[in-house]
């Protein structure tokens, strides 16, 4: 059951990441540089916390990381 949660919530940032993101999808032209203020981007640090710390932390770990990014952060590294 774990796996198939966590195999379902990468397969939706996968597309997510092919389609709609301005740093990896159809959208990355439009930015050369990266869109995202912080490395690596949103969706990849989700992708990355769920791998590492299972789907409901991993998904909790990216909404705060979501929420955290507005234009008044300065933005940075930030790993999972």
């Amino acid at each position: 059951m774990r796996q198939a949660l966590k195999k379902i919530i990468l397969g939706a940032i996968n597309l997510y990441q092919r389609t709609l993101s301005p740093d990896h999808g159809f959208f990355k032209a439009r930015h050369p540089g990266g869109f995202c203020r912080y490395y690596p981007s949103c969706s990849e640090y989700t992708k990355q916390a769920v791998l590492k710390k299972g789907s409901f932390l991993g998904i909790a770990k990216g909404l705060f990381r979501i929420v955290r990014c507005n234009p008044f952060s300065s933005g940075g590294i930030d790993l999972p």
